[in-house]
């Protein structure tokens, strides 16, 4: 076993090793550190993985292309049907799976300081390295059988992680997040058996690019694995479940599933998707592109009305997302380059500002806008870290919302058209739309007269909670300034994916 494979199989076992070792520990605190220290183990093994990669995904003419991930892993396992335990990493899922194992560190670092109301930090902790396991897996995986395992690995712990430590209606969206995520699923496994079926094996690898499938089945499977993802990720009108979990959920719940969980749904539907069904992609960019502008449009309507703070957030993401969905449906190297820098502007942003709104939901004990005003007079710095992740997300040039949004509308205007043009035009209108709520938000929150809930904050932020927000701050600043730390190794990946495409 090479040591890129060896990284492979760390990345997976390490969490779900601790996740046991946490949840036999008699001592809270101490089960804490232990998963603290294994996110942290975790983290580093990823990193790595980019160390020696020699190339990534290349298409040869027509044919289906030679994958060839920087580090592949390939046993056997379940024989008889011949499905293999495959994992492998190249330029497009590396920058997620890095991605999630910090935010998993962060979180688990911060149940250290502070573990919500409802049930032990111990179980908290174990259910967000089970959790980890499952995101970690999906971006990993060349078996669609194995994706689909590693997909739905996630369902119960984020439905536990809402219903134990969430808000006072926990158990409403812990069950709607749950009834949501099921329907995508029964949709995902159909999709997964129709390729299978046709194809004769499960391999991403020998799939990719279409893998010999009639063009009857890719837009079968194209359809049903669409929806399924659409879901996840969630694209209008299969979003109502977002806003419900994201209040609800625990601070550290939030961050997990705005960061990276959502990345779930737009990993899957450009690596499984328009890789293993290309020609249904073309067939659906259009619906795809309509259906993402018309996220992004009511995203930033509904944010406009919104009066409370996380639930503004969260409908911040169905705007977000549909950025990065319209990315996908233009189907050019542009554009499936900007959803890619997307996820991970998203994912670094919105995470901290779920860790910013829990903060002062914490302090004030209240998320109405109308009853936080004054946030810089009484808490300065808390304000400033707030209206730095406002301005990031609002996609200012030099912070790393701007990329992702940016190269959407020019990947859209690229397509030409009517339609895509149009779709450009209003994903521009939207973009301005969201600088309009986000400074709205800030107008409400930290200008003005301070309020009865603000005026006895502490003005200090404590320590941990710093070393929890710092990286990501420093991490919007460095894709900001420089986005190839992510464009660059997804270049060869995608240039590949294009070529394969009708």
């Amino acid at each position: 076993m090479s040591v890129g494979d060896f990284l492979l199989v760390a990345v997976l076992a390490v969490p779900a090793l601790a996740a046991a070792a946490v949840a036999a520990t008699p001592h809270d605190r101490a089960a804490r550190v232990v998963g603290t220290v294994a996110a942290a183990l975790t983290l580093l093994a990823t990193l790595p993985l980019a160390a020696d990669r020699d190339g990534g995904w290349f298409g040869h003419g027509d044919s289906a292309p030679a994958v060839r991930p920087w580090h592949r892993l390939d046993l056997p396992w379940v024989p008889g049907l011949d499905l293999r335990f495959q994992l492998g990493v190249d330029g497009i899922s590396w920058p997620l799976v890095v991605l999630t194992a910090l935010l998993t560190l962060l979180c688990c670092g911060y149940t250290l300081w502070q573990v919500p109301a409802g049930g032990s930090g111990r179980a908290l902790v174990a259910l967000l390295l089970v959790i980890e396991v499952g995101i970690v897996g999906t971006f990993l995986a060349l078996d669609l059988v194995l994706f689909f395992v590693f997909f739905e690995v996630v369902l119960l712990p984020m439905y536990a992680v809402i219903a134990g430590w969430g808000g006072p209606d926990r158990r409403r969206a812990a069950g709607k997040f749950a009834l949501y995520t099921l329907f995508g699923s029964v949709l995902l496994l159909v999709g997964v058996f129709v390729v299978v079926a046709a194809a004769g094996t499960a391999d991403v690898v020998a799939l990719s690019g279409g893998g010999g499938l009639s063009r009857g089945t890719q837009l079968a499977a194209f359809t049903l694995l669409a929806i399924a993802f659409a879901v996840k990720s969630p694209l209008w009108p299969l979003h109502s479940w977002l806003p419900d979990a994201h209040t609800q959920a625990p601070t550290v719940g939030s961050v997990i599933l705005a960061g990276v969980l959502l990345k779930m749904g737009t990993y899957g539907l450009i690596r499984i998707a328009v890789g293993v069904a290309p020609e249904g992609a073309r067939w659906a960019a259009p619906v795809l592109g309509m259906l993402a502008v018309a996220a992004i449009l009511v995203g930033s309507l509904v944010c406009l009305a919104q009066t409370e703070l996380k639930r503004l957030i969260a409908y911040s993401s169905v705007g977000h997302m549909g950025f990065v969905l319209l990315g996908v449906a233009t189907l050019t190297a542009t554009g499936l380059q900007a959803a890619l820098i997307g996820n991970i502007a998203h994912g670094v942003i919105t995470g901290l500002l779920f860790f910013l709104a829990g903060a002062v939901k914490d302090r004030t004990h209240t998320g109405d806008l109308a009853d936080l005003a004054g946030l810089r007079e009484t808490a300065p710095r808390l304000a400033g870290l707030l209206g730095f992740a406002a301005i990031a997300s609002l996609g200012l040039p030099g912070l790393a919302g701007f990329w992702g949004e940016a190269f959407a509308v020019v990947a859209a205007v690229q397509v030409g058209g009517a339609l895509w043009t149009t779709l450009a035009v209003l994903a521009a209108f939207g973009g301005a739309l969201t600088a309009a709520y986000l400074l709205r938000l800030l107008r409400r929150v930290t200008h003005g007269r301070p309020s009865p809930a603000v005026a006895s904050l502490r003005p200090g932020v404590a320590r941990a909670e710093l070393a929890a927000w710092a990286p990501l701050v420093l991490l919007a600043l460095a894709v900001g300034l420089a986005p190839t730390l992510v464009l660059g190794v997804a270049e060869a990946p995608v240039a590949a994916l294009v070529e394969v495409l009708p």
